[in-house]
C-alpha cells in the first residue's frame, strides 16, 4: 500500500511503497495521462504527473532510497508455519515538493476525468459507470491521492482541512494550458522557506494554484507571449534565472 509522510524540514513528502505498489501505480499514471498530444491542451500537467513517475520507476531500479517496514512476521508464526523468513519488507521511497505535490493531486482529477471519458467511447459504454469505479487504473491514481489527502490532514491545521481538499478536488479552476512555470516558482519560493514557514504554507500554495490568482496569469502571459515569439509550445518555455537548488534541506 501507498502511503506518503513529511520530510522532516516539511519541503516535501516521502512516499513510500514495495515494489509491486509502485509498479501497479507507475502503469496506472501512464495510463491515465494518455500519449503525448492526446490532450494537448493539458501537455505541460501531463509532463509533471510523468516526473512524479519518473521517480517511481528509478526507486523500483533501486535508484533512490528504501525503508524497512514490519510485515506482522515474529519467530513464533515461522516457526508455526515451518518457515524462515524476515520480519521486515523492503519499501522503495522518493521524495517530491509540497506545490509540485498539489499540482499533480489536482491534474489526476482532470485525467481521471478525461480518461473516463475515453473508456465511454470505447466498446464498454453501455456499463460505463461500473467499468470506471471497477477500472484498475483509477482505483490505483485514488489510492495516491487518498494517501495525499491522509498527509495533509496529519499536517495543516484542522480548521484548514476540509477547504484545502475541497479546493484541491472540486474547486479548482483546472489544469489545461496551465502555465507550469508558476509552479517552478512556487517550488523554488518553498524550498528557500525555513522549516517552520514551509508548514504553514502548505495550505497557501494550495490556494495559489487551484485559484490561480492574478500572479500567477502575469507569469502565465509573459509565457504565451514568449512561445508566440519563439513559435514552441509553452512547455518549451525556461524562465531565465529560475534554478532548482542541487541540495535541498528536505
Amino acid at each position: 500500500m501507498i502511503y506518503i509522510k513529511n520530510t522532516e524540514n516539511y519541503a516535501g513528502v516521502t512516499v513510500y511503497g514495495d515494489f509491486l505498489d509502485f509498479m501497479n501505480l507507475y502503469e496506472a499514471l501512464h495510463e491515465i495521462v494518455g500519449e503525448e498530444d492526446e490532450w494537448v491542451t493539458y501537455e505541460g500537467a501531463r509532463l509533471r504527473v510523468l516526473g512524479v513517475c519518473y521517480d517511481l520507476r528509478h526507486s523500483f531500479m533501486g535508484n533512490r532510497e528504501v525503508a524497512f517496514v514490519d510485515n506482522g512476521l515474529n519467530p513464533d508464526i515461522m516457526n508455526y508455519l515451518s518457515i524462515e523468513a524476515s520480519e521486515k519488507n523492503v519499501y522503495y521511497s522518493f521524495n517530491v515538493l509540497w506545490p509540485e505535490l498539489l499540482f499533480v493531486t489536482m491534474a489526476l482529477n482532470d485525467f481521471i476525468q478525461l480518461y473516463a471519458e475515453k473508456q465511454a467511447k470505447s466498446r464498454y459504454a453501455a456499463v460505463m459507470d461500473f467499468h470506471n469505479i471497477w477500472d484498475h487504473h483509477i482505483i490505483q491514481v485514488r489510492g495516491f491521492q487518498a494517501a495525499v489527502a491522509n498527509c495533509i490532514k496529519e499536517t495543516i491545521s484542522e480548521k484548514s482541512v476540509n477547504r484545502v481538499l475541497k479546493m484541491m478536488n472540486s474547486d479548482y479552476t483546472g489544469t489545461d494550458s496551465f502555465a507550469t512555470q508558476y509552479l517552478d516558482e512556487l517550488n523554488i519560493k518553498f524550498i528557500n522557506m525555513d522549516r517552520e514557514k514551509r508548514k504553514k504554507n502548505i495550505s497557501i500554495m494550495a490556494k495559489r494554484l487551484s485559484e490561480q490568482g492574478e500572479e500567477y496569469l502575469q507569469v502565465k502571459r509573459a509565457v504565451i507571449e514568449a512561445a508566440r515569439k519563439y513559435n514552441c509550445p509553452m512547455t518549451d518555455i525556461r524562465v531565465e534565472g529560475l534554478e532548482y537548488p542541487e541540495i535541498i534541506d528536505w
